[in-house]
């Protein structure tokens, strides 16, 4: 009977300090997720295929543009930070058997991320980048506006180089993640 009660009782101590361990660590993890106006968090990222809208337009004979895009852009003490790349590609002709080649590199910008604004599933992110082809440059600001979704979501990429050639592109494959405010 002794040893049953001894048992009992050390396995209530057990089971005491168990609950309270598990209660702490709800506590902790949740101040910790919550934050507060400064906290980190994940703005927006995403990647994936896109085709331009127009191709390379009426003055480029409409020849299509594929480009390769990842982003991500988060809130860390109190700044947003982030990198942008994207590089968009041509075929080599614009008929026969090398239309089909997206082997041209037509513009290659690679940039730092250091604004943001989310409207609803629309994320605006703002930074410089250096450019190779078209509107090459260094420290080019440009901004850039992304939907939240799957194929079929838009973005638009603009430059301060080619301030009348906002490019329209649409997800054909990957994903653009928005998140809003906490």
């Amino acid at each position: 009977m002794l040893v049953r009660l001894k048992l009992a009782r050390l396995w209530l101590v057990g089971f005491l300090f168990l609950t309270a361990v598990i209660g702490l660590a709800a506590i902790f993890s949740t101040r910790a997720a919550s934050g507060g106006e400064t906290a980190d968090r994940t703005i927006a990222r995403g990647g994936g295929t896109t085709i331009i809208q127009g191709g390379t337009g009426p003055s480029g004979g409409f020849i299509p543009v594929l480009t390769t895009i990842a982003f991500h852009a988060e809130k860390t003490g109190g700044a947003v930070t982030g990198s942008l790349e994207c590089l968009a590609l041509a075929p080599e002709a614009g008929t026969g058997s090398k239309s089909a080649q997206f082997t041209v590199n037509a513009m290659y910008v690679t940039g730092q991320i250091t604004g943001a604004t989310v409207q609803g599933d629309t994320a605006t992110l703002t930074g410089t980048g250096s450019i190779t082809g078209l509107g090459a440059g260094s420290n080019v600001p440009f901004t850039f506006v992304v939907q939240r979704g799957g194929p079929g979501a838009t973005s638009v990429l603009k430059v301060n180089t080619l301030p009348a050639s906002p490019f329209n592109e649409i997800l054909v494959e990957g994903s653009f993640q928005v998140h809003g405010e906490d």
